[in-house]
């Protein structure tokens, strides 16, 4: 039972970090006029490359950490003012304006990076990690990318169903938590940094 609990509380910050509903309109104006089997491929990649990133964080992460004298205090506070400011920032401006990327392969960037893995969600990998695990973060990473892969590949359906203000709403409301979420990170960042001092 507390396995269970464990990978819900390790499931539920990364999906408000990575936000697929909210990007689903992204995602659908990025994609419009597209054939149905190019989609499916275009979501695919970007699956894939947002899978690729992250596992790459999770194994370097803490090497990365030890190598540049970074302690776990000073990512929370460092990456609790970051979400705060990208959450406040999804809070007040449209997601279109701040993301789309109408240049490259969109499959890769922006699609895979940073829609699906942006900093919001690298962020929240390493700190889950550092609670929860190796193994928890991975199965809580893959079941929210299934998630992704399945909206974004089912996408029409979704959009119908919440319609475009459902969508907007759903995203405001991520944006909320997700603030809660860096303030909670940095009082726990400053609180263990005054304590380990």
């Amino acid at each position: 039972m507390k396995a269970i609990n464990d990978f819900f509380y390790c499931f539920l910050p990364l999906f408000v970090a990575i936000d697929v509903i909210g990007v689903l309109p992204i995602f659908l104006s990025l994609t419009s006029g597209m054939e149905t089997r190019r989609r499916r491929t275009l979501v695919l990649e970007a699956s894939f490359t947002a899978l690729a990133v992250s596992i790459l964080f999770i194994v370097a992460g803490k090497g990365i950490f030890n190598f540049l004298g970074i302690t776990l205090s000073d990512f929370r506070i460092g990456g609790g003012i970051i979400l705060l400011v990208l959450s406040v920032n999804d809070l007040i401006f449209a997601h279109e304006q701040q993301r789309r990327d109408p240049g490259g392969s969109i499959g890769v960037v922006p699609i895979g990076i940073p829609l699906i893995m942006g900093p919001a969600a690298l962020t929240t990998i390493l700190i889950l990690v550092n609670s929860y695990g190796y193994i928890l973060t991975t199965l809580a990473l893959a079941a929210n990318l299934a998630l992704v892969y399945i909206v974004f590949n089912f996408s029409d359906v979704v959009n119908r169903l919440m319609g475009a203000a459902g969508a907007r709403a759903f995203s405001k409301v991520a944006s909320l938590f997700l603030a809660a979420i860096a303030v909670m990170m940095i009082r726990v960042g400053i609180t263990d940094a005054i304590l380990k001092h």
